[in-house]
């Protein structure tokens, strides 16, 4: 079955009515789930957060939202496909998300920022969604802790906008705040 709930959209909502329809998105239990791995998913998510079934890209949105729900992490950093009967690989490139758009409210320890994922859901920067900048072979990777151990990682664009917030606040080190949190830019391992 297609999953039928709308993407959420940044623009126009408030961070706190955000916040609600974040809450009123009931994700499956999949933290819960615990069946036996029956194999691969014969899917991958590429860096650029393109998912492929058997090599050809999935061209649904909707199909793609509705993979993403069932989605999670294991603590070995393996990514799986579960349902409460099976649990199937799926090969990640990078992340499994990219946060591709970002809105802001406040200014300073008051700011909170908000990330739209392209799963078509989003998050508030904070405690639940803390950012981290890991430092790859291919540059920082500024990355926000989803859900179940999955990573978005935030889009250059996204990322540049976050730099110009922390410095117009001329915070030191370089970062910005979010729901109480104060999150560097730059990479610290």
């Amino acid at each position: 079955m297609p999953e039928s709930r709308p993407p959420l959209e940044l623009q126009g909502v408030s961070l706190a009515d955000l916040q609600k329809l974040i809450e009123e998105r009931r994700l499956p239990p999949v933290d819960r789930w615990q069946p036996e791995k029956c194999g691969h998913s014969g899917m991958r998510i590429g860096r650029d957060g393109t998912w492929h079934h058997e090599g050809r890209p999935i061209g649904r949105p909707a199909m793609v939202r509705l993979f993403s729900t069932v989605l999670r992490r294991e603590p070995d950093g393996t990514h799986v496909l579960v349902t409460p009967v099976e649990k199937l690989e799926i090969d990640v490139d990078a992340t499994a998300f990219r946060a591709v758009e970002l809105h802001s409210e406040g200014t300073g320890r008051q700011r909170k920022i908000a990330l739209r994922l392209d799963s078509g859901d989003a998050v508030i920067l904070g405690p639940g969604h803390p950012l981290k900048v890991f430092d790859t072979e291919l540059g920082p990777s500024p990355r926000v802790l989803v859900r179940h151990g999955l990573e978005a990682e935030l889009s250059r664009t996204v990322y540049y906008e976050l730099a110009e917030l922390a410095l117009a606040e001329k915070n030191n080190p370089v970062g910005v705040w979010s729901n109480g949190e104060f999150y560097r830019l730059e990479p610290t391992e």
